[in-house]
């Protein structure tokens, strides 16, 4: 650790000229450090006996404790580019490619040791801190021009002689050494010696160095993005962590015993520098275009950074607006007073400055009440809804618009009508409605669609007319220039009119009630709420809509995604996840019939579709998902399939992309289920198949586990696999990371 608990002094370097800021009560400019201003600084150094060390292209300044100032200058025209320090030796590179090393004695003195020319300029230098009880770092990493990293030896008698030589598929930017525990010996507490290399291609090499021999394996990747990685030390719990800078900062530490590299959710930072302080003991200092900031890290080791904001009440539908850049939500509550029939709430609708705010979820003290006492409970069957407008960049209410009537919100749609009399107009919200809706049977007295204007960039919402229907919109979507919407077991087909919405077409053989509604080209997919999902295909020269294919089972479809034109990814609420596809040949008769769907609808028997659904993929989660999506996690990474489920957990599926992956996972699994049961002993096959057999899917949860093996299982399963438990855990490494 360094020698003092807290830093002194913060240096900023510019093109021509150095800062120093003292730092105490108040961070101020010092002209009293002893550092040369009159140069950019290129490296400082606070020494082990308390001495500072200041770098720049001219030479090495070394500020003694009693204000001495010792001077070594570059040879002849040369000009130092490099420099790497620890707490006891110096390392410089000079122009042309030659290194200089240095090492202090006891007396406190910079004794140069050794040189060596490298054939050609040095990209990057590092060197590892000294460890308690040790005299030096053995080892000094070189980066080259030449795509290659070296690895030089700095014992005595062996100063900069090479040990060991690795190409890398890009230009070394920047290198950073640390000690940590090997995540191949996870508990066993044997310190290891780790090398990282930001390339100019923006990936991040990991590699393990021998602390005997400097040999350097094990290389692990990752892709940062799109700028160099720009490596640096911070404290993190204690122990030397890597900061990484490229088109966002990223954090790698060690968390119990294992190795974790996370995005940091922040703005990205061109340069940084550990920082410690009273009030900041584990932080850095960082430059962000032209400002200096101090910042810390906070809730260390959670895979994911969540903002809160409070909702009036429970959200049922959410909507993107790519064109504004919004969110719309939509929200209802069972048994809830409406904003306008609470007239003790709304005289206390202040903020703390005494200003009128829009609910009780801008008051942090109604708010707080709410939490602790709960909200005022209306009759049976009274519902209260609202549609808010959130900017997510900032995830502020830019407007909240509380609906009349005791309405529960079913559905949401954002549509762009088209047609001979329909004028150009922006997007649309069409919002589903149910009046008085009540279960156990689902029924409601009416259901609406409101059709809602979005004005001033999501200032407000203006409402254009609203449509009274049958039975409950179970699902809305944009189809073709028209709203289609599922309203009990009928699906129906909408133009815009001028007071109400008009019915162009319908079909009314569903089984049960749409609970889903997908659109791609001219096929529609539909999710029964008891009878899985049917494909339909609508024929407009008929103005008919024909149900070509469905599922042999039956499943209560709680969520639902299109993969491609001819599959559909599902969840029901028994926790289940199936991938449902139409066959090649079956998908290639339907588009060459040129009755659009009319003549293989006809064919149907016992009710049903004429064609059934494969059933490609199926898995049991444990939890009733309620949505799916189709995302990519990061720049450069691979897309996934996310789900949610109602007890707030997040998964994905990703799928594999070569034969080989699919099937070491696949074997992992297999030994996984033998060596590491399940706690409550149930049978890990029959619990992921608890509803249908589990089909082409592997337990990513249970591969995962493996690091939490003994060593002595470790070895056992690995070896089955023909790898050493080293790979399998880097195998398992990689699989994260083109996820996160």
């Amino acid at each position: 650790k360094p020698p003092t608990p807290q830093d002194g002094f913060i240096v900023v370097s510019f093109s021509n000229a150095t800062l120093v800021f003292e730092i105490g009560e108040e961070v101020k400019e010092t002209s009293s450090s002893g550092f040369l201003a009159t140069v950019a600084t290129l490296h400082t150094q606070l020494l082990e006996d308390g001495s500072l060390l200041q770098v720049h292209a001219g030479g090495l300044r070394h500020i003694r404790t009693d204000r001495r100032i010792n001077e070594w200058r570059a040879p002849g025209r040369r000009a130092i580019t490099r420099a790497a320090t620890n707490s006891r030796q110096v390392v410089i590179a000079l122009s042309g490619g030659e290194l200089v090393y240095f090492e202090m004695d006891a007396l406190g003195q910079l004794l140069e040791l050794a040189k060596k020319d490298m054939d050609g300029d040095v990209a990057c230098l590092d060197i590892a801190p000294v460890l308690p009880g040790a005299l030096r770092c053995r080892f000094l990493a070189v980066g080259g021009y030449d795509n290659t990293v070296r690895m030089l030896s700095l014992e005595d008698g062996t100063q900069l002689r090479p040990v060991a030589t690795q190409a890398v598929n890009a230009v070394p930017e920047s290198l950073l050494m640390l000690h940590g525990h090997a995540a191949e010996e996870a508990g066993s507490g044997d310190a290891g010696l780790f090398l990282h290399v930001g390339l100019s291609n923006g990936v991040l090499q990991r590699t393990e160095v021998d602390r005997i021999t400097g040999k350097l394996s094990d290389t692990r990747q990752r892709f940062l993005g799109t700028r160099a990685p720009r490596l640096t030390a911070v404290w993190v719990r204690g122990v030397r962590s890597l900061l990484a800078l490229s088109s966002r900062p990223w954090l790698g530490y060690s968390d119990m015993g294992r190795w974790q590299f996370m995005p940091l959710s922040y703005e990205p930072l061109d340069h940084a520098a550990s920082f410690a302080s009273e009030q900041c003991p584990e932080g850095f200092v960082a430059v962000v275009k032209s400002t200096l900031r101090i910042l810390s890290v906070e809730n260390i080791g959670e895979t994911f950074n969540q903002t809160v904001s409070r909702l009036r009440y429970t959200p049922r539908r959410l909507l993107v607006h790519n064109d504004l850049r919004l969110l719309l939500v939509g929200e209802s509550d069972y048994q809830a007073v409406p904003l306008a029939d609470n007239a003790e709430l709304q005289k206390r609708l202040v903020d703390e400055d005494g200003e009128p705010v829009a609910g009780p979820e801008f008051s942090a003290e109604l708010a707080a009440e709410l939490d602790q006492y709960g909200a005022a409970v209306g009759a049976p069957g009274q519902w209260a809804s609202c549609v808010r407008i959130v900017d997510p960049a900032e995830l502020s209410t830019k407007a909240v618009l509380e609906l009349d009537g005791s309405e529960a919100i079913t559905s949401m749609a954002l549509v762009r009508f088209e047609g001979p009399g329909v004028p150009e107009a922006s997007l649309l919200l069409a919002v589903g409605t149910a009046e008085q809706m009540t279960y156990f049977p689902t029924s409601c007295t009416a259901g609406y669609i409101r059709l809602y204007k979005i004005l001033d960039r999501g200032a407000r919402l203006e409402l254009l007319h609203k449509t009274q229907l049958e039975g409950i919109p179970g699902a809305l979507v944009a189809f073709k220039g028209r709203l289609l919407a599922g309203v009990g077991p009928v699906l129906r087909l909408f133009e815009l009119g001028r007071k109400k919405l008009l019915r162009k077409c319908e079909y009314r053989q569903l089984p049960q009630h749409v609970a889903a509604l997908h659109t791609l080209g001219s096929r529609i997919y539909v999710g029964d709420v008891q009878e899985s999902v049917h494909f339909f295909r609508y024929n407009k020269t008929d103005n008919k809509l024909y149900c070509f294919a469905d599922d042999v089972h039956p499943r209560y479809i709680t969520a639902m995604t299109p993969l491609d034109y001819d599959t559909v990814a599902a969840g029901d609420k028994f926790g289940n996840f199936v991938v449902l596809r139409l066959p090649a040949d079956v998908s290639a008769q339907i588009e060459e019939d040129p009755t659009g769907g009319k003549l293989a609808a006809q064919m149907g028997k016992l009710g049903g579709a004429p064609h059934k659904l494969d059933n490609s993929i199926q898995f049991h989660v444990g939890d009733t998902i309620t949505a799916l999506a189709r995302a990519t996690m990061q720049p450069g990474g691979s897309e996934v399939l996310l789900y949610g489920t109602i007890m707030g957990g997040v998964g994905a599926f990703f799928p594999f992309q070569a034969k080989e992956d699919k099937d070491f996972f696949l074997h992992l699994e297999m030994h996984m289920r033998q060596e590491h049961p399940p706690l409550a002993g149930r049978d890990h096959l029959a619990f992921r198949s608890a509803y249908f057999p589990v089909r082409e899917v592997v337990d990513g949860d249970l591969c995962g586990q493996f690091a939490a093996l003994a060593p002595a299982k470790q070895q056992a399963v690995a070896a089955e696999l023909d790898r050493s438990p080293g790979e399998v855990l880097k195998k398992l490494e990689e699989m994260r990371n083109k996820i996160l």
